[in-house]
Parts: structure tokens; C-alpha cells; sequence
């Protein structure tokens, strides 16, 4: 779509992101004057979310405070559990499939089998249940919370993806902001997402004044980090190396059902110069159909050595998948991604983390003195 015409695209629907905007107001300020009321709990509860539509990975750093906390606190992940099969609370085990929990809750529940993961529609009926159920339990951690304002975290922190500028964007439906940028002052600590590796301090300048924060908002950045090629029904002590791959000119067939495939398949660039492309939607619940349709594209391609290669979060929705052809389950491959914090801000950022924490969890003599 050229500029002239995505500009007429949004002018249509301005009228439509003013109304998204007075009811998204309107309900803010009824939180703000405690006429809708926001509960508060006495233990550590991190919010985790953003304020826009779409990926701004969230799960990696949910994985990342994950692995931060759990040596030293009980940790507990609470989710609503996205496109999950079913309706009440539930508890994440090792059996759980994406239908059970959620693709998202599964994947940190394969990853970290020795914390409690839940999901739950209604945020405050969870954590009153896993108090309630764990009285050891030392720190919630809320995926994708920065809407729920029925809880009120004692650390919220707020994603912004670096490519997609908050004062760049527009409300629903004219843009992929959920709320008005000013919002932003709920946040206690504002991450820019997927940066370049090599940000430059003027490049870090110019999105602090843009934000234009308060005092009490700490900013950090962090940039995607990518794993190697796991197989996703073999043995995943034994990984592909991307150097390999590079070397004896794999070509790929690249599946996703993610929000924005373009850093990943940007990224995978750097592996093969012969990339095929199936895209799905967010989430995209994958059936017998499409594994048919992966597997024809895939022996399309005029090359030995090839190989299909998937997210993380997509081998959590194909991994139950009854009926997957040999051709497939021997070639499937997903990257795990992490996260690495730019300016030398690791240790501030798990100082202001695990001093949260400590003061607040229930054996502390912060909190005794609450109760």
C-alpha cells in the first residue's frame, strides 16, 4: 500500500479510534478516581505487557525474569492463556498441550517444569487462587497485563517495540495502539524491545526524549538474542548448527503463525540465502490440512539439503499434532530466542528486580509490618 493511500485508510477510521480512545479514557479515569477499584496484593506481583497490538516479546522476557528469579523466590506465571480451549483456571503441567494453557504458558512450562504456570480469564480470581493454594509462594509474574487494571502490580512493566514509536502509531483501528500514549505513565519500568545489537547512544537519546518520562520510570533496552536449530520432535541435546547449515547451503522452508515474521526471517538470512516462506496468523491453530500444505511446499524445494524451520511458540501448537508425516517430524526445526539488555543496564535492571522482590515477599520485614 503506497503512503497517499494508507493515509486515506487511516483518515476513515479516525472517527472510529476517537470513539476507541473516549471509552478507553473513560474507563482509565474511573480507575483513577477508585470508582472501578484495583486490588492489591500483599506479595510481589510483575505486570508484563504493552500497549499495542502484536508482538513486542513478551514472552522472552517473561522467560528472562523467569530464570532471574526462580533459584531464590517461588515463581509463579499467571496468563489469560490466548486462543486456549478452555475457560476456567488451570494449572500448567508437562502433559498441558497449547489447547489446555495456551501456546505461550506451555512453552515457559516446558522450559521451567519446576515453577507454577496458570492461566486465568480473570487475573484477581488467579492470584486469590495461588495464594491460596501456595503459601510459599514468593512472586506472580502477569503476562500481558498492562490493560488489567482490576489488579493493581507492585512492579508494572511496559514493552515497546523500537520499530513500531509510540508517537508514531494511532489507536485501534486506525493504528495498533490499545490506549493513549500518556498511559505510559502506569509503568514503573519501560523496556524498547528488539533493538538493533547496535543501537547508537544518539539513536538512545532521541527515543528518551520522545517518551518524554517521569521520574520514577526507569528505561531500558534490550535486543533479541537467537538460538540454534532445535529439532522439534528429536533429541533437543543435539541441535542443528546454523554454521552448518550456512556452509552446505541449506535452503528453508520458514513456517510462522506469528504476529511480524520479519526480524526472524531477516535473521535467518544470515543462514541461507534460499528461503521459502508459509505464513499463518498469530496463534494459527495448525491441522492435519496444513501440515499437508508444509509438506508439499517443502518437496518443492530442488535442493538435498533442506530443512523446515518454525518459532518457538508454533512447535508448542505442533508438537500435539496427531498424524505428522515422517518427511516433517524429520526436518522441523524451531529457534529458541532470548534477550540481552544494551548499555551495560543488565545489572541495574536485576538490581531493581530482585530488590523488588526481596522487600516485598512475605517473610520479609517489609511485609510483616504491612500485616
Amino acid at each position: 500500500m503506497n503512503p497517499h493511500r494508507k493515509n486515506n485508510y487511516r483518515f476513515f477510521l479516525a472517527p472510529f479510534s476517537f470513539l476507541y480512545c473516549l471509552v478507553a479514557g473513560i474507563r482509565n479515569k474511573l480507575f483513577d478516581l477508585n470508582i472501578l477499584q484495583s486490588k492489591d496484593f500483599n506479595l510481589p506481583v510483575i505486570s508484563i505487557g504493552n500497549i499495542t497490538v502484536g508482538g513486542t516479546g513478551k514472552t522472552p522476557h517473561i522467560e528472562y525474569l523467569t530464570t532471574l528469579l526462580k533459584d531464590e523466590f517461588k515463581v509463579a506465571t499467571l496468563s489469560r492463556g490466548y486462543k486456549r480451549k478452555t475457560k476456567t483456571f488451570q494449572y500448567g503441567t508437562m502433559e498441558s498441550t497449547w489447547e489446555d494453557i495456551g501456546d505461550e504458558p506451555r512453552q515457559i512450562k516446558q522450559k521451567f517444569p519446576d515453577i507454577v504456570v496458570t492461566v486465568d480469564n480473570n487475573r484477581v480470581h488467579g492470584i486469590e487462587k495461588l495464594t491460596a493454594d501456595f503459601k510459599d509462594l514468593n512472586i506472580i509474574l502477569l503476562d500481558d497485563a498492562f490493560q488489567h487494571r482490576y489488579v493493581k502490580p507492585g512492579l508494572s512493566i511496559l514493552l515497546i517495540d523500537f520499530t513500531r514509536p509510540l508517537s508514531k502509531d494511532h489507536l485501534i483501528p486506525a493504528g495498533t495502539l490499545r490506549e493513549c500514549p500518556y498511559e505510559k505513565r502506569r509503568a514503573h519500568i519501560i523496556i524498547i524491545t528488539k533493538c538493533p545489537p547496535d543501537l547508537k547512544p544518539i539513536d538512545r537519546r532521541l527515543v528518551i526524549k520522545d517518551l518524554n518520562l517521569f521520574p520514577y520510570q526507569n528505561l531500558y533496552f534490550t535486543t533479541i538474542t537467537y538460538g540454534e536449530l532445535y529439532p522439534v520432535f528429536g533429541d533437543i541435546n543435539n541441535p542443528l548448527s546454523k554454521e552448518i547449515c550456512k556452509k552446505e547451503k541449506y535452503s528453508i522452508l520458514l513456517v510462522t503463525g506469528i504476529a511480524n515474521s520479519r526480524p526472524f526471517k531477516k535473521h535467518l538470512r544470515g543462514t541461507s540465502s534460499k528461503i521459502r516462506e508459509l505464513k499463518y496468523p498469530d496463534h494459527h491453530p495448525y491441522n492435519t490440512n496444513d501440515l499437508q500444505v508444509i509438506e508439499e511446499q517443502y518437496n518443492q524445494i530442488e535442493n538435498d539439503k533442506k530443512i523446515i524451520i518454525i518459532t518457538e511458540k508454533d512447535a508448542m501448537r505442533l508438537q500435539h499434532l496427531t498424524g505428522v508425516g515422517s518427511t516433517v517430524r524429520n526436518n522441523l526445526y524451531y529457534v529458541p530466542i532470548g534477550i540481552d539488555f544494551l548499555f551495560n543496564d543488565t545489572e541495574n535492571f536485576i538490581n531493581q528486580i530482585i530488590g523488588y522482590v526481596r522487600k516485598n515477599k512475605r517473610d520479609s520485614i517489609l511485609y510483616k509490618n504491612q500485616n
